[in-house]
């Protein structure tokens, strides 16, 4: 991957991380942050997804992430609900874009070896 491509997608995700967590304490279930949120996802798998010959690890990465978020759900009974829950639905907004577009391109990718 070329390091601005990188630096570029690395600096996308971390505000998109931030706007997750801020958004799901301040606005829980705020459809535009999700829509941001879900557009940040989509510009991160585009650049990761096109620029780099990693695309395993990526898809890995997402896959492992939004399994963490799904294992905090049956906690949110226990602290603030809407706020933890607002959390993790912004973070699965942010993530399931690059999960999506990093298996579309490994399976494209595998179709063009043959």
């Amino acid at each position: 991957m070329s390091r601005t491509l990188g630096m570029v997608s690395f600096a996308l995700f971390i505000l998109a991380l931030v706007l997750a967590f801020v958004g799901g304490i301040v606005e829980p279930g705020q459809t535009t942050i999700t829509a941001v949120l879900a557009g940040a996802g989509v510009v991160i798998g585009v650049i990761y997804a096109m620029s780099s010959k990693e695309i395993n690890v990526l898809l890995l990465a997402t896959i492992a992430l939004l399994a963490a978020a799904a294992a905090f759900v049956p906690i949110t009974d226990l602290w603030e609900g809407d706020i933890v829950t607002g959390i993790i639905q912004n973070f699965a907004a942010l993530m399931a874009p690059v999960a999506l577009i990093a298996a579309i391109w490994a399976l494209l990718k595998l179709g063009w070896q043959k």
